[in-house]
């Protein structure tokens, strides 16, 4: 609390950094940093050009054909450039390269392993699936251009407005359009049906948001139509920029210049509501409109999974070439140690002879043949149908997660969205989450809690009883001129406002509704029913509402009028002026001439100062400041969103020097901002503060319980918000993210140095090494994280940051966000997901690893940069710790088990050649080799990957600490790589011997062993995959079973074809499967390969059991106690420990 004796200090507390979300919707100059639309270095590069559009003249606009035209392509490819432009995007991965090196290779008679057709099958099957998606994608792409090129609008021509394609459409043309038509390109708007030149339009297929957005024909074009008499004039603006918030240019007519701004412009996609026509100018046509420059799809993710997966497909790579190297020396060797006997062999000759060329090229040559052969041979030891199924997997998985009824949202009927199909798995793998708080924790409905106003706090009869909640697709009603029937008002304030006698506190409560109704950007409309507002903002909503119920209703808006109904009277207020609100001045401020012809500044804005000056001296101030301050701090703890209110009369030389500066900056096309700012500082000083709003931010349901189980799970939760200090520490306990035991380090600094220092002390008091058993919470502001994030002092931050359990960043910028992920995922090799709700929150779920979008009140940008879309926060419980566990688990164990079906299948080749003077002549047949992993053994892995759960959902949610598996890497590490490895060599062992033992010194054939091989091999892989399945359907039993009898069934067809290429396998296949000895050897096979894995899989689980194991038993053992337990119980971030469980009685403890 500020001491009565320092107004200074008080003083330059009001009117600083950033205030609550409301204010935040007007930050959209280019200035800001919201990250969303913002123009790119090389718009803003070239921001001194200009571009002059003459008005009706498409002839004189384009004369040197500079301009783009309006035909738009949005597809990919051509039917010319389809093919190599799609084969080039698909041999960006290095495994394709390979294949196709393998290819070629086999295509060499001397290299020749495998029938030239059969190589080619798996990279052709894999290249033409591919190809087929994508060109289908892609067909989608076309015919959507088609007909949006196509698409008719009103063009002046010959004197009238006559239909033109869009694709047709030029700058310079004047057009025209109806209501609900859609917006062909970027226009400057010129008239409108309504008198004053508004228009409203709605901008959903631009950046998500439903609100009607309000836009302005400037009063010099307003009243001219080219039906009438021909326009002339022209206008001159920035070049192309994808910045859809910002618009620079000015209007050039009958010898006057007028500005035009973001609210004069309809932007291509916008589509006119509640208005009959509008007419404007194209300045911007086709690739040109912000539209199509912002036509960019989501930046692409790889999974933290897939990473690692990669370095084990290089130890695989690297395994391979040693063993082609072994089978190239060895052939060397042989054909050294036999050479004199080369001669005598029927199979293998020096010379050629009349009939066959044998080809030889000594022991060093037919090394290296022999080590290409191999290479072709073992090829598949690099698995490239685990691509494929991979993203089958992943296809599979988001189709049962965005069916969850549990994540499905009613009231706003939204349900999960995956939006990016490869990083399903880093769900159960995060360890930082950074969320928004305004719209992300708490509901962003806004309610108009409490009034402080002259010193005087109105909020005990007034909290939560005027009910300004907003919703920002419908507009908000207000019943009645200024009263909605149902609300109840404080007495004292209708009293003041009633009251005949002028009086010190009735002067500031007027003045105090009068800022509330008329500095905002609210659009009142009516249309057949009651008076509605149209905001971007459900603050200013909410703020609108409230002064409406209290008398100053606000009834129309224009480009130049204000009409209020002040306690039944109507008046008109001119608009002289508007500064909009920035990142640097932090407020709103308009400039009216009042009915009584005087000029008055309204203003309002962030709750602290960027100056001594911007408050008027005074004693009665002074009273004012100091009470203010105290209901601030007051309402800040209570979690309310505050903002300060102010006023100032305007001397008529004052507001002629404003005037003309505002004047020319206004119409300035290079720096206007900068300009506006300027001028606004000669009047923005000097303000008579009237006092403070503070609006109500309700949690969303569910927040604190979701916030303890992520907390729980291990996952560290940081808040980042642009609310006051006070009010993100008191969110923070009312959400559970802090707690009472907790200690608070918080660091507020103004300067490098301070900060810095700060930082030092906070580490040397609490010791970063000694604080794994200490509760910190971290607390710190904007101002000081410009210091803390410059690359010198970053890691003091980083240091502090991970020794707390939790961390609040309040009063941080769009950019701020962005930096402090990127802190985290440079310093870390931890998982981050960051989660908001607004065009603010954009950077930062770009940058994380997992950017999750809520559909909230501020639109639908976050979602369209996010790659998972939730209705609300609390659906990121089950969204982490069911669904991203599952994820994690299946497809951990599916990368697994595809390393070692392939790894067991070229090992048992390989043992092979061993016996056959390391020949790369192969005992199965070469379709078999090919069909193994594409159709043999693909679709089980595939099945199990989608439908297994080693846990119910009600035991991963009761049980929040299951979810470290993920973070710790249990299920997918270096150690189960190489024991997988381990075990496949033994089952590759036997797999060989077994048959090569039973049957040696018989007079089987090759081929009759590569049966024996090939049958025995299909069937314990897929053995080896049902014994580790968790969770049985009938999905599963007929994915394994059914693999078996149609690989069986393939043996077969081949078997009885009788062609050139067949005849030597014909009927090879019936004759070994008549034999009883077949069949015990492929029962032998699988039981002694697979008995020391089981034997493995008992003894870890029972005398090493892990948090899963312990789980797994408990849910299969003792449902009904577990379950009880899970609803009982807050567990700790700790491993599950089994006594921990009641049992339901003394014997199956005993049991057990």
């Amino acid at each position: 609390m500020q001491s009565e004796n320092a107004p200074a200090t008080a003083r330059s507390r009001l009117f600083s950094v950033i205030s609550s979300k409301g204010l935040q919707a007007h930050d959209r100059h280019p200035s800001s940093s919201s990250g969303a639309g913002g123009p790119p270095p090389a718009a803003r590069t070239d921001a001194r050009k200009e571009r002059v559009v003459y008005v009706d003249n498409p002839g004189r606009t384009n004369e040197n054909f500079e301009f783009s035209g309006n035909k738009v392509r949005t597809s990919k490819y051509t039917l010319i450039s389809f093919l190599p432009r799609n084969l080039f995007e698909q041999f960006h991965r290095v495994a394709y390269i390979y294949f196709l090196l393998i290819v070629i290779l086999n295509q060499i008679p001397q290299l020749a392993v495998f029938g030239r057709l059969a190589s080619l099958f798996p990279l052709l099957f894999v290249l033409v699936v591919t190809a087929i998606k994508d060109g289908y994608e892609d067909w989608g792409r076309h015919r959507s251009d088609r007909e949006e090129n196509n698409r008719l609008s009103w063009v002046f021509q010959n004197g009238r407005f006559e239909p033109k394609r869009w694709k047709k459409i030029e700058a310079g043309e004047v057009v025209k359009i109806f209501q609900d038509e859609s917006i062909p390109c970027d226009i400057v708007l010129l008239g409108t049906s309504d008198a004053n030149g508004v228009a409203y339009v709605q901008t959903i297929n631009l950046d998500g948001e439903t609100n009607l957005k309000t836009r302005y024909a400037r009063q010099e074009s307003a009243s001219k139509h080219p039906g009438l008499a021909p326009i002339t004039g022209k206008v001159v603006c920035e070049p192309p920029n994808r910045n859809i918030y910002d618009f620079v240019a000015y209007l050039e007519i009958d010898d006057t210049q007028a500005p035009l701004g973001p609210n004069n412009i309809i932007l291509r996609g916008c589509v006119l509501k509640n208005t009959a026509w509008i007419v404007g100018v194209v300045v911007y046509a086709g690739k040109e409109t912000k539209a199509m420059l912002n036509s960019s799809g989501a930046q692409s993710k790889r999974s933290r999974l897939e990473q690692h997966m990669n370095k084990e497909t290089l130890w695989l790579s690297f395994f391979l070439l040693i063993i082609c190297i072994a089978g190239g020396v060895g052939m060397g060797k042989w054909v050294h140690d036999h050479d004199s006997d080369l001669n005598n062999f029927p199979y293998y000759k020096k010379r050629d002879t009349a009939d066959k060329k044998f080809m030889y090229y000594g022991p060093l040559g037919e090394g290296v043949f022999a080590f290409l052969s191999f290479i072709i041979m073992f090829q598949i030891m690099i698995p490239i149908s685990l691509y494929i199924s991979m993203e089958l997997v992943r296809l599979g998985q988001s189709y049962f997660m965005v069916r969850d009824v549990e994540m499905f949202h009613a009231p706003s009927n939204s349900r999960l969205q995956c939006r990016a199909l490869n990083i399903n798995e880093d769900l159960g793998q995060v360890k930082y989450i950074f969320s928004d708080k305004t719209g992300t924790l708490t509901e962003n409905k806004m309610e108009f809690h409490s009034a402080s106003i002259g010193g005087v706090d109105y909020s005990n009869v007034l909290a939560a009883k005027i009910s300004g909640t907003s919703d920002s697709s419908d507009g908000m009603q207000v019943e009645g001129s200024h009263l909605k029937p149902g609300v109840r008002l404080d007495p004292n304030l209708l009293e003041l406002l009633q009251t005949e006698v002028t009086s010190s506190e009735a002067t500031f409560v007027h003045r105090y509704m009068l800022v509330l109704a008329a500095c905002n950007t609210v659009v009142p409309t009516r249309h057949s029913g009651p008076l509605q507002y149209q905001a971007e903002s459900p603050d200013e909503q909410a703020l609108v509402f409230a002064a409406s119920a209290y008398g100053y209703t606000l009834l129309d808006r224009t480009t130049s009028t204000i009409v209020l109904d002040v306690l039944g009277e109507q008046k008109s207020y001119k608009i002289v002026g508007i500064h909009e609100f920035d990142s640097v001045r932090k407020r709103m401020s308009i400039v009216v001439e009042c009915p009584d012809n005087t000029y008055k500044l309204l203003v309002k804005g962030a709750d602290t100062a960027s100056g001594s000056g911007s408050l008027a001296d005074g004693h009665l101030q002074a009273g004012v400041l100091f009470a203010t301050q105290r209901h601030l701090d007051f309402y800040s703890t209570q979690g309310l969103r505050t903002l300060v209110v102010a006023f100032k009369d305007l001397e008529q030389p004052e507001f002629e020097e404003w005037h003309e500066k505002y004047k020319i900056a206004s119409t300035a096309l290079v720096d206007r901002v900068k300009l506006l700012r300027e001028a606004a500082s000669l009047i923005e000083r000097n303000l008579a503060l009237l006092g403070a709003t503070a609006i109500e931010d309700r949690l969303q349901d569910g927040v604190p319980e979701t916030i303890s189980s992520l907390r729980n799970s291990g996952i560290k939760v940081w808040v980042l918000t642009g609310d006051k200090q006070e009010t993100a520490i008191s969110i923070g306990f009312s959400c559970a993210l802090l707690t009472p035991d907790m200690e608070k380090v918080i660091v507020n600094a103004n300067t490098k140095e301070l900060c810095v220092e700060k930082l030092k002390a906070a580490i040397r008091e609490h010791g970063i090494a000694e604080t794994k058993d200490k509760q910190l919470a971290l607390i710190i502001d904007g101002n000081s994280l410009v210091h803390a994030l410059s690359p010198d002092v970053e890691e003091l931050l980083f240091d502090l940051a991970v020794a707390c359990r939790i961390v609040i960043c309040c009063r941080v910028a769009p950019l701020q966000k962005a930096g402090i992920v990127s802190l985290m995922k440079r310093r870390t090799k931890d998982m981050t997901l960051a989660i908001g709700d607004g065009a603010n929150d954009v950077s930062m779920i770009q940058t994380a690893d997992v950017g999750i979008g809520l559909s909230g009140q501020e639109g639908r940008q976050a979602v369209m940069a996010s790659d998972f879309a939730l209705g609300q926060f609390r659906f990121l419980k089950r969204l982490l710790l069911v669904h991203g566990h599952w994820n994690y688990q299946r497809l951990a164990y599916m990368v697994l088990y595809n390393f070692y079906r392939n790894a067991v299948f070229v090992m048992m080749l390989f043992w092979y050649i061993l016996h056959t003077a390391f020949s790369a002549q192969t005992a199965l047949f070469d379709w078999n080799l090919m069909f193994y992993s594409l159709i043999y053994t693909s679709v089980p892995t595939i099945v199990v990957g989608i439908l297994d759960k080693d846990l119910s959902h009600k035991t991963l949610l009761g049980l929040p600490p299951l979810y470290g598996v993920g973070q710790r890497n249990e299920s997918y590490n270096s150690v189960l790589f190489w024991a997988t490895m381990l075990d496949t060599l033994w089952q590759s062992l036997v797999l060989f011997y077994v048959p090569f033992f039973t049957f040696q010194g018989t007079t089987i054939d090759i081929w009759g062993m590569g049966c024996l091989w090939a049958a025995a091999v299909v069937v314990l892989v897929n053995l080896h995959l049902a014994m580790d399945v968790l969770h049985w359907t009938w999905i599963t039993h007929a994915a394994i079973w059914g693999s078996i009898v149609v690989s069986f069934a393939c043996f077969f067809v081949l078997d009885a074809l009788t062609d050139k290429g067949f005849i030597a396998h014909y009927r090879v296949m019936f004759h070994m499967a008549s034999t009883a000895v077949f069949w015990l050897n492929i029962l032998l096979v699988i039981v002694v390969a697979l008995l020391p894995r089981f034997c493995a899989k008992v003894l870890m689980q029972k005398f090493w059991p892990s948090d899963l194991h312990i789980a797994r038993e408990l849910e299969l053992k003792n449902r009904a106690a577990i379950s009880e337990f899970v609803k009982s119980s807050a567990p700790s971030p700790r491993m599950v420990e089994l006594d921990d469980v009641p049992y339901s009685d003394k014997e199956s403890k005993e049991d057990e």
